[in-house]
């Protein structure tokens, strides 16, 4: 199953990614701190397994000790015996000047075997001499020089044209997107970074990263953690492509995209040395079941899975996550580890601790109005939580937070980048909410739906409707995606170009579904616009396969969105005339379409559910 996918822009990702080089004495050091608890269990493992094995080597030998008294006098005179005749008779032929021959009637059977006839010890000798001048310019073999691999041998030129072709194989284009997802197999978690080229409509696998357990969610930067000296060749706070993961363990793990087969994290925000005694069992009940340790929330590193992750773009040193310990945490980026920790990550700035009573299910920074140029509150944050209620708060002064009540568990929260101070919800029950923050309540009370105002509610799933997203590049076109397998188009009708739809608790004049479909990826999980392509989706769900829904394949979409698309930045994609044909619309993956049917369930779906919290 694919559990999260995030999107990264054009231009973002090195053309030519490095590969890891774990000989780098520098990232071995790195390396050393970030995994210290590991190599201290060990060494302790290691003395315990060499005392053991002195124990055992001195009882043996104590063993051995008592067990060389005992001797066989009789055949030990016999042999001497024997040895002292042979002796005698050796000595005799040799003053004699004769040799000794012994008669085939009196030889021992085992003499038959006897291979001295055949000269064997000189016969490479003899081969040697044979052959010596029929070797020619060879026959001095020894002065020959010889490499340690062939990249030092230059007698060997195809190496350059093998680097050559790994160079064009993960090479990333300008016009390329890359889209990582989140994918769990077998038991076996990985990041998987796939390649997309809206030009000629292909999608493939480009590298993949191990991860140590479970994803749950993933997000983007651009910025350059310090963590434990980060990345192998560049300083805290310069500019790369990173992803943020968040699993079912602790901690966060920022990966660098720019470089393949890597084996550790360039960061890690948490304190593992601390949390991985978490979890073991705490003891055994009544019932011979093994009980979970208790886990109080910490300030200063999470004790539980790590759900949601929003990295602040106006302040791009700051990392915001939630967790199942129901805190939120605010993460300086570049503080190194050492300031904050002795070994195993980062710990956190700022910590959140009351502003929900159970898991926080998602956060996000307020980007609202950003499309059209206005981010006014970089330090507001909104988050959701299994409590049934929304935060918006400032991280400055938390205590002036207003909250909004709804009826089911939260699913994921969004900020509109159309309208200021506007954000939207999904839920578990598929209900989609909008909410205006200007006039939601600042009462310590918690509030109730009934006493919530709302712009619009929409039934969106049958299901649950677990993602949504709305379209950086067209006015009010929102996207969901849910456990009906179904993604769904929907416009909502405001007057954009004025100034009366931001008005305060101004509703939209009406919302309508555009176009729906199966994507043929089981429960979607994940579904999120593209940052360069108008109206092109990635989703991605519980089959475990990625999915781009190029969306202007479909006659309702370009007639319901034809006029806002002419006002995109950077030129409107052609939608009719000479348009390029688009088929589908859905593009795959080659190898997804082989895969077998045995990994469905009796439903056409992936084996795999999603991972309740």
């Amino acid at each position: 199953m694919i559990s999260a996918a995030a999107w990264i822009a054009r231009g973002k990702a090195a053309r030519n990614p490095t590969k890891y080089n774990v000989e780098d004495e520098a990232e071995l050091e790195r390396v050393a701190k970030l995994t210290n608890v590991h190599f201290d269990d060990a060494k302790e493992q290691l003395a315990k397994a060499q005392k053991a094995a002195a124990n055992w080597n001195r009882e043996g030998r104590q063993q051995d000790e008592a067990g060389d008294g005992w001797e066989d006098d009789d055949d030990d005179d016999d042999d001497d015996g024997g040895i002292k005749d042979d002796e005698k008779t050796a000595e005799a032929a040799a003053g004699a000047g004769q040799e000794v021959v012994a008669d085939d009637a009196t030889m021992d059977t085992d003499d038959a075997n006897d291979l001295a006839k055949y000269n064997l010890d000189s016969y490479d000798n003899d081969a040697e001499e044979e052959n010596a001048g029929q070797l020619g310019a060879f026959s001095n073999i020894k002065g020959l020089q010889f490499y340690r691999n062939n990249d030092e041998d230059p007698y060997i030129t195809m190496k350059e044209e093998d680097e050559d072709e790994d160079r064009e194989e993960l090479e990333v284009l300008p016009t390329d997107n890359l889209i990582v997802c989140a994918k769990t197999e077998d038991e076996v978690s990985l990041l998987e970074a796939y390649v997309y080229s809206s030009e000629d409509s292909n999608l493939y696998v480009h590298h993949d990263l191990m991860l140590p357990s479970f994803p749950l969610c993933l997000e983007w930067l651009d910025y350059k953690p310090a963590g434990h000296g980060a990345d192998q060749n560049s300083a805290p706070g310069t500019k790369g492509s990173f992803i943020a993961v968040g699993t079912m363990d602790p901690e966060i793990e920022i990966w660098s995209m720019d470089v393949v087969e890597g084996l550790f994290p360039d960061a890690l925000l948490g304190r593992r040395d601390l949390t991985e005694a978490l979890n073991g069992p705490k003891g055994t009940g009544k019932k011979k079941k093994k009980l979970p340790k208790v886990r109080v929330a910490n300030p200063n590193y999470h004790v539980d899975a790590v759900l949601s992750l929003s990295w602040n773009r106006k302040v791009p040193n700051l990392l915001c996550s939630a967790s199942a310990d129901k805190t939120i945490k605010l993460w300086d980026l570049s503080r190194p580890s050492e300031t904050t920790s002795t070994s195993g990550g980062v710990g956190a700035l700022r910590s959140f601790d009351s502003v929900h009573t159970d898991k926080v299910q998602s956060v996000a920074w307020d980007d609202s109005g950003k499309a059209r140029g206005s981010i006014n509150r970089p330090a507001t944050l909104l988050s959701g939580s299994y409590d049934k209620t929304l935060a918006v708060f400032d991280t400055r002064s938390p205590d002036s937070t207003v909250r909004a009540g709804v009826a089911s568990d939260v699913e994921c929260v969004k900020w509109n980048p159309w309208r200021e101070h506007n954000f939207f919800v999904s839920m578990e029950d598929g209900l989609v909410q909008s909410f205006d923050a200007r006039v939601l309540s600042s009462s310590s009370k918690a509030p109730t739906p009934s006493s919530t105002p709302t712009l619009f509610t929409l039934s969106a799933h049958d299901g649950g409707c677990t993602s949504l997203d709305i379209s950086p590049h067209i006015p009010g076109c929102l996207a969901t995606a849910g456990t009906d397998k179904l993604v769904k188009l929907w416009s909502i009708d405001e007057d954009y170009s004025g100034t009366s739809s931001n008005e305060p608790g101004a509703k939209p004049k009406g919302i309508s579904m555009v176009t729906s479909r199966d994507l043929d990826a089981g429960k979607i999980f994940s579904a999120s616009f593209s940052p360069d392509e108008p109206l092109s989706l990635a989703v991605a769900g519980s089959r475990g396969v990625l999915r781009v829904w190029d969306t202007l394949a479909n006659v309702g979409v370009r007639k319901t969105f034809g006029e806002r698309l002419s006002q995109v930045k950077g030129g409107a994609p052609a939608i009719d005339g000479k348009e390029p044909s688009r088929g589908d619309g859905v593009v795959r993956v080659a190898d997804d379409d082989d895969d077998d049917d045995d990994d469905e369930g009796p439903d056409g779906e992936g084996g795999d559910e999603r991972m309740q919290e």
